[in-house]
């Protein structure tokens, strides 16, 4: 299991409270004590392509963005996840579950 888990985002991103939330549950499968969450704010282009931002909101599990293909580039952009249901706005819970658990 991870140690950090930080949640990235655009100002005003409609989805952060749907990654919250899936991260939450995803969570909740896993007993013992839960990894920290830090939620940040990325404010601008410049700060994106300093932090190879790949669009809002981003999970990063210690680090590292598990849903980020390494040709994306960064971008200071909504962002999309291709889930078991369709496109969506945030990874789904099953597809965290793996995030947290590969490696």
């Amino acid at each position: 299991m991870a140690d950090t888990i930080t949640i990235l985002h655009t100002p005003g991103c409609p989805n952060v409270a749907l990654v919250r939330q899936r991260l939450a549950d995803a969570l909740a499968r896993f007993p013992g004590p839960a990894p920290q969450v830090v939620i940040e704010e990325v404010a601008d282009p410049d700060e994106a392509s300093r932090r190879s931002f790949h669009g809002s909101p981003a999970l990063l599990v210690d680090g590292v963005d598990p849903f980020a293909r390494p040709e994306t580039p960064a971008a200071f952009a909504c962002r999309t996840y291709r889930t078991e249901t369709g496109v969506e706005g945030a990874p789904s819970v099953d597809q965290i579950v793996a995030a947290l658990t590969a490696g």
